[in-house]
């Protein structure tokens, strides 16, 4: 428990510390904004190492898609990869709930560095435009998006079925997609106490290639994610 409490101290405070120190970056430059989510990343590495005993284990880095525009699907356990994959991929432009961006200083960072939001299970004028937007925001842009296909966080030994939307995506993109599966949950849960002495597990596989079937692709990529968290949990 003293680990856990020492954690969520040094932690929160040092995500609140930065986040203020870079409020002058949302006057600059965007790629300031976006070394501030790096060092939020970094800084979760650190207090993780330090206070959890936690290792971090990256696998397949060689798979790491360099040559072409991609977009990222990737296991979604805990808080953990929303802010560590920014220390992995260059830039990455995250899709968010809606409510996120409405945080104040936190939510402003998100609007800055062009993170598309939706609102989830309501059909809105927004909702509508979300594919477009993803379109335009990644033809006129080198930095890879990142989805969550299962939508939210959910328990290690889950696996619920990806949503349709991650199909989609790949449909009207038409590049390459870039699997990652991650354990972080059986360190970080989303409800409870943190564990220590674990590893997580960050095991990035090889790319999708554009072309499929929606169906197929939908199946192939819940396959190999699911698949490889087998493996690593």
């Amino acid at each position: 428990m003293i680990r856990n409490f020492l954690f969520s101290l040094f932690f929160f405070t040092g995500i609140i510390f930065i986040s203020i120190i870079f409020i002058p970056s949302l006057l600059l430059p965007k790629k300031i904004v976006i070394f501030g989510g790096r060092l939020m990343g970094y800084w979760t590495s650190f207090c993780l190492r330090f206070f959890l005993s936690t290792s971090i284990l990256i696998k397949g880095k060689e798979n790491i898609i360099n040559d072409k525009k991609f977009f990222i699907a990737c296991s979604h356990q805990s808080m953990f990869e929303t802010f560590f994959l920014q220390t992995i991929f260059d830039s990455p432009i995250f899709i968010l709930k809606k409510e996120l961006m409405l945080i104040p200083i936190f939510g402003w960072y998100l609007k800055k560095i062009g993170s598309i939001s939706i609102k989830r299970s309501i059909t809105t004028k927004d909702n509508l435009n979300f594919f477009k937007d993803i379109s335009n925001t990644i033809k006129n842009s080198d930095r890879p998006l990142i989805i969550f296909p299962q939508a939210t966080r959910v328990l290690p030994t889950e696996r619920p079925p990806f949503k349709k939307g991650v199909a989609r995506i790949y449909d009207e993109l038409n590049i390459c997609c870039q699997p990652v599966a991650i354990n972080s949950g059986y360190v970080w849960p989303k409800n409870g106490i943190k564990i220590s002495n674990k590893k997580i597990v960050i095991s990035i596989l090889e790319r999708v290639e554009p072309g499929l079937e929606k169906k197929d692709f939908i199946k192939i990529l819940e396959k190999n994610i699911y698949s490889e968290l087998d493996i690593i949990n």
